[in-house]
């Protein structure tokens, strides 16, 4: 008797399964197929993988969620939360070896230091592949419920739908950043930056916001090139620009301006942030002297920091900062020019009564 419920129950799963888990498949290639067109209008690449990510929600409902683009010698990272930025940096690092941490570029977020995370075991942690042409990526996820075929067919669709797009995405923006990145730093180059700060300018003044620029550059660069060589040298080039991208706004914009001469936009910033912001700048390149075969080659920069004026445009901007710069070098270097003034207050001292004489 009990087996014969047993077996009737098992039908009566399947029966409802079959007419409720057809019903739910079908809701999912719905929503699947919503989403491939939407990700066939977007015009980046991390508008595809946002687009991705939503439709995995929707149909997967995960408790965490991450994009990785594999680089050359870096990976591109959409992450979903980000408080699992830690947990999740340990798995990725044991899996793409030839990556650091400082090889990893968040997409979706800008991690603060300090900043909350969940220190968690992701073993349960699942990943699919995805190789096109030009397009080595991997999607991890933490879903809400364990996965049956119904799922494995899913991402199969879902991974057939975006890989065109983000493949023939990819291609374009390598090609144009060939055009203005420069290959050594990975930031933009002089001519782009020009171009980008004449459209800030005129953003600026559109809509009444503030903006600065900084200009740095390191100080007593030819004595590395002449100690350690023209190869550690650019290290330090790829390694301080690196540095300086990571503790930036996603907003901001670094160019290589020339030689181990940089410059900065800074967007909605006015001068006393961008003077924060380049102190802060200045102490962690300072504070991080960079490895090249077994030597290690300490770093300093010298700062110069200009706001947007009134009638100004971009020449004048570029030259108050290089103004700025040269009385950085002329103050001793390793600093800030116009430096942030900080306010002491005097420690208060016991009333005293005066003799009379």
């Amino acid at each position: 008797m009990t087996q014969a419920l047993s077996r009737l129950s098992n039908r009566l799963f399947a029966i409802f399964y079959m007419i409720f888990g057809a019903a739910q498949t079908r809701m999912n290639h719905q929503t699947i197929i919503h989403h491939i067109v939407q990700m066939n209008k977007k015009q980046t690449s991390t508008e595809i993988i946002n687009e991705v990510a939503v439709c995995f929600k929707k149909i997967f409902n995960y408790r965490l969620f991450a994009f990785v683009v594999k680089k050359e010698a870096s990976v591109d990272v959409w992450l979903d939360p980000g408080r699992y930025q830690h947990a999740f940096e340990s798995i990725l690092l044991k899996d793409f070896k030839s990556v650091s941490k400082n090889d990893i570029t968040y997409l979706n977020r800008t991690f603060q230091p300090g900043e909350h995370e969940v220190r968690q075991d992701l073993s349960d942690l699942i990943f699919y592949e995805l190789r096109e042409e030009n397009c080595n990526c991997r999607i991890y996820m933490l879903p809400e419920k364990r996965a049956n075929r119904w799922d494995d067919e899913a991402v199969h669709l879902i991974f057939q739908g975006c890989s065109a797009a983000l493949s023939r995405q990819l291609k374009i923006e390598y090609l144009r950043d060939a055009a203005v990145i420069d290959p050594l730093t990975g930031c933009y180059n002089r001519r782009e930056f020009e171009s980008q700060l004449k459209r800030s300018i005129a953003g600026a003044a559109r809509h009444n916001k503030p903006l600065s620029v900084f200009m740095f550059d390191l100080d007593y660069f030819k004595r590395v090139n002449d100690t350690f060589g023209h190869l550690a040298g650019d290290r330090v080039l790829e390694a301080v620009s690196l540095l300086v991208r990571k503790n930036m706004r996603s907003g901001d914009i670094l160019s290589r301006y020339g030689g181990e001469e940089f410059i900065a936009i800074l967007p909605e910033t006015d001068q006393h942030k961008a003077m924060e912001l380049a102190e802060r700048l200045r102490e962690k390149i300072a504070g991080h002297p960079v490895m090249y075969d077994n030597q290690i080659i300490n770093v300093t920069a010298s700062f110069g920091v200009s706001q947007l004026k009134k009638n100004s445009d971009m020449n004048r901007m570029i030259h108050d900062a290089d103004t700025m710069l040269y009385k950085a070098k002329v103050n001793g270097r390793n600093t800030v020019m116009p430096g942030v003034i900080k306010i002491v207050k005097p420690k208060s001292q016991p009333f005293r009564k005066e003799s009379s004489l």
